[in-house]
């Protein structure tokens, strides 16, 4: 028995040397998580074609970076900043998540991005306050697709100089709906405009009538709704069954593809819009399209497009950088353009904000349709110079301490 217990010894010793070396150990995955509205307001329009968009990026790479497997975990933040605090706290802190994409609720964003600064860990955020890249920007957050001043400041601009100058602002009351709402009030002022009156709802609202009578009964040439996803589709059906179009104007500033199919032409027709990027872009950007909706059933929405493009500018940062660190990886994030399907000019500015053009839009008559995703024209883009709030303006710390 000493020599099996000899054998069994130097089998173990030997097991542990060869298993500590680099030929034998397999790195820990890098793990991205996306943490997203799965089964509330926003599911359709982010959800699970969030993740399948991130999957679709990883993929390109192999589903391995830096001798790494890449890994990707999902989880519904329901809406409540609480349970997304929770769920990325337990990601960063005992599952080795490197980086947490999309959120598309800007109040579970904000709360996740303090605990990503403590920890140095990076954050794609789809979430629309223009404050995320403002006066709450961080050294490790980007934020991508739009945001309350390219589809709120910006499309309250383009309307209120084509005449459109009285406005009345039905908002989600919450932080998006808030940020959207003082950008759209800003824009109107400055530009000659006056902002008639305001009405606030909760997340989620079924029954938008009392909020659209008041609309309605101010007189506003313009009622703009301040809020997305299943909130936008409610208040824009209910607006066509109280007669409120065309005698006044609805302005959807956070209109997607997703919210257009289910409202149907008949109702949708003629609504203007700002959009980060449709499926017929290009033919690369066509091609990818084809292939998200062979796999999930939908056309992409420009949120679906910004993760992918967001996920694959991440990971193309982490392979340049050597490594995941968050600093080092966002400073490459910076450095490198952001060349994909979602946009050919786009960068990541020093606030953090992946700033690209951005295209002036108007949902299609029926009988201009000529597909189940035919949905929109595109009208004319605006660059990313004017779509954006110039960096000099910016309230980021990061910006004004180099100042």
């Amino acid at each position: 028995m000493p020599g099996l217990f000899s054998k069994m010894c130097f089998g173990a010793f030997a097991l542990a040397i060869y298993g500590a070396s680099p030929g034998f150990t397999e790195e820990k995955p890098l793990r991205i998580g996306v943490l997203t509205d799965l089964s509330g307001a926003f599911a359709d329009l982010a959800g699970y074609g969030s993740v399948e968009a991130i999957r679709m990026a990883a993929e390109e790479h192999g589903m391995h970076i830096l001798n790494r497997k890449i890994e990707i975990i999902s989880a519904d933040h329901q809406n409540k900043a609480d349970i997304g605090a929770a769920i990325a706290r337990r990601w960063f802190d005992t599952e080795g998540v490197d980086v947490i994409a999309d959120f598309s609720n800007s109040s579970v964003g904000f709360a996740v991005q303090e605990l990503a600064k403590e920890r140095g860990k990076i954050i794609l955020l789809a979430a629309g306050s223009s404050d995320f890249t403002g006066k709450s920007c961080t050294p490790t957050s980007s934020q991508w697709v739009y945001n309350s001043y390219t589809n709120g400041y910006a499309l309250a601009r383009e309307l209120t100089r084509q005449g459109l100058r009285s406005w009345y602002v039905v908002t989600a009351d919450y932080a998006f709906g808030h940020s959207f709402e003082a950008e759209i009030k800003r824009a109107v002022v400055d530009n000659g405009g006056e902002v008639k009156g305001t009405a606030r709802h909760p997340l989620g609202t079924s029954d938008f009538s009392s909020f659209l009578l008041a609309a309605q009964s101010s007189g506003a040439q313009v009622i703009a709704l301040a809020n997305a996803g299943a909130d936008t589709v409610n208040a824009v059906k209910q607006a066509g069954e109280f007669g409120i179009a065309p005698k006044q104007v609805i302005a959807t500033p956070a209109l997607f593809n997703t919210d257009i199919r289910s409202l149907g032409l008949e109702t949708a027709a003629g609504l203007r819009f700002i959009t980060s990027s449709y499926p017929d872009m290009d033919d690369r950007t066509r091609r990818w399209s084809a292939e998200f909706l062979k796999r999930r059933g939908i056309m992409p929405s420009m949120t679906h497009a910004g993760m992918y493009s967001a996920a694959e500018h991440y990971l193309k940062s982490v392979e340049a950088a050597g490594t995941t660190d968050g600093r080092a990886v966002s400073k490459k994030m910076q450095e490198l353009p952001v060349e994909n399907i979602f946009t050919h000019q786009g960068r990541v500015r020093a606030d953090g904000q992946m700033v690209h053009d951005l295209f002036f839009a108007q949902v299609k008559q029926p009988e201009e349709s000529h597909g189940e995703w035919d949905l929109f024209k595109i009208l004319y883009t605006i660059p990313a110079s004017t779509a954006f709030r110039p960096l000099e303006d910016s309230e980021c710390p990061l910006v004004r301490a180099t100042k």
